[in-house]
């Protein structure tokens, strides 16, 4: 009789545990699903707002709109010349970004591979430079730029972007690296690799998932940028994306049809970029968090 109300209590309780495990799964599902439709919600508001006029843009905000105006993305392309600033803006940012994975991997390799003196020196000017206000340094680097010369010129925007990115890019590298096991270094330099050899053909491989997830960020951050590519680049041969942008609004007014059109055009490398390397992205964002 006692083993039957064992029994009994056993399989209630391992049911009131089902119950639960359920009900948990059930509200996580919910959550990660509001979540997802509220981060996606931006992205379908923009599409369907740069196929509106923009007086249905005011009376109509919300809803799709009666008249799918597809001439939008051909005039904001025609009157931003946004075919100049993406070209520009591709420039800039590849090139930026490729400067950003090599020295911050290059950095990095050193940081976690090698220990010498003034290494907590070298670290600390990195969590240094993490906290400067980067906007703070706009009238400085003016003047220096004006004083060589280098004022609307691609690296007046590269050169910044790349210093100002190094530090997170310098940081998630030597995580990664860092779990990295030594013995593999080991063993290349027994078959006859030197420190190079090691680095391109053992480190760079093996640290992919954390580069893409430097060059995902620093593609991002250095295609939206604005307020350097305003006050160093004057040359309108030289503008960017963002900057073309601006053309849409002369301080009194927007034409939000056509700047909607545009934003829409702009984003699409963006989303693209981050389809292909999502999968990097997400290894890259753990790296270092286990040893070995």
């Amino acid at each position: 009789m006692e083993q039957h109300i064992v029994s009994k209590k056993h399989a209630s309780s391992h049911t009131v545990l089902r119950i639960k495990n359920m009900v948990f799964k059930f509200l996580k599902t919910v959550f990660l699903l509001v979540f997802s439709l509220l981060m996606i919600y931006p992205l379908y508001w923009l599409a369907i707002s740069s196929f509106k006029t923009t007086e249905e843009f005011f009376r109509f905000p919300y809803s799709l709109p009666n008249e799918w105006t597809f001439d939008n993305f051909t005039r904001a392309w025609e009157l931003a010349d946004m075919g100049t600033a993406m070209i520009n803006s591709t420039i800039v940012t590849v090139v930026g970004t490729a400067l950003t994975v090599f020295l911050g991997a290059l950095t990095a390799y050193v940081l976690s591979r090698f220990t010498f003196r003034l290494k907590g020196l070298v670290m600390l000017l990195f969590v240094i430079g993490m906290l400067i206000p980067i906007h703070s340094t706009l009238v400085p680097l003016f003047s220096i730029m004006n004083e060589v010369g280098m004022l609307n010129t691609y690296l007046a925007l590269i050169l910044p972007y790349t210093a100002f990115e190094l530090p997170i890019s310098v940081f998630l590298i030597t995580a990664y690296m860092s779990s990295i096991p030594k013995e593999i270094d080991e063993a290349a330099v027994i078959d006859g690799s030197g420190y190079w050899g090691v680095f391109f053909r053992m480190m760079l491989p093996m640290s992919v998932p954390a580069m893409s997830t430097v060059a995902i960020l620093a593609f991002l951050r250095y295609w939206n940028e604005y307020v350097f590519a305003l006050v160093f680049i004057n040359d309108t041969s030289l503008k960017t994306l963002p900057l073309s942008l601006s053309i849409f609004s002369d301080g009194y007014s927007t034409d939000y049809a056509l700047t909607m059109a545009a934003m829409a055009i702009a984003v699409i490398p963006t989303i693209v970029m981050y389809v292909f390397f999502q999968e990097q992205i997400m290894k890259g964002m753990v790296a270092g968090s286990v040893k070995g």
